[in-house]
């Protein structure tokens, strides 16, 4: 039997919603985790070190969550308005399995392509800042080194 497009929107709102309360879930208690830790202020030079670390890693993985849960209620949105599932930049429908395999998506493929070959990376995270925690730092997230025994 094959699902409309309606009826797979229909199931995508509920996967959006699902996903939506899990992240505010998980940022709630990242959050709550990272202030409880910056609370704790006992241990040597090394449970200091590891501790910043510990905190970076929370604050980077908050960071992905929020822009994450930012997109989800951005679909949500436009599932409101009736225009979920049409690409931002050609309004052409975007394919069925691309929105089950990133809900939040906003243009299809092909747009998808050309924004990433223009270098615009639209919508895209740019997955080094995160990582090494942007141009502002000293060090990056590869340069530290980590002996937990």
């Amino acid at each position: 039997m094959k699902i409309t497009r309606p009826e797979a929107i229909t199931h995508l709102r509920k996967v959006l919603l699902r996903r939506r309360d899990a992240l505010r879930s998980a940022l709630a208690g990242d959050l709550s985790l990272l202030k409880e830790l910056r609370g704790q202020s006992r241990g040597d030079v090394a449970d200091f070190a590891l501790d910043a670390a510990q905190d970076e890693i929370s604050s980077q993985l908050a960071e992905v969550e929020s822009r994450e849960l930012v997109n989800i209620e951005a679909a949500l949105e436009r599932i409101r308005e009736g225009n979920y599932g049409d690409c931002d930049h050609c309004d052409e429908a975007i394919p069925l399995a691309r929105l089950q395999a990133l809900p939040y998506a906003t243009l299809c493929i092909r747009c998808q392509r050309e924004a990433e070959k223009d270098g615009s990376r639209r919508g895209t995270p740019d997955w080094a800042r995160i990582v090494n925690g942007g141009s502002d730092h000293d060090s990056a997230f590869r340069d530290i080194e980590l002996d937990v025994i």
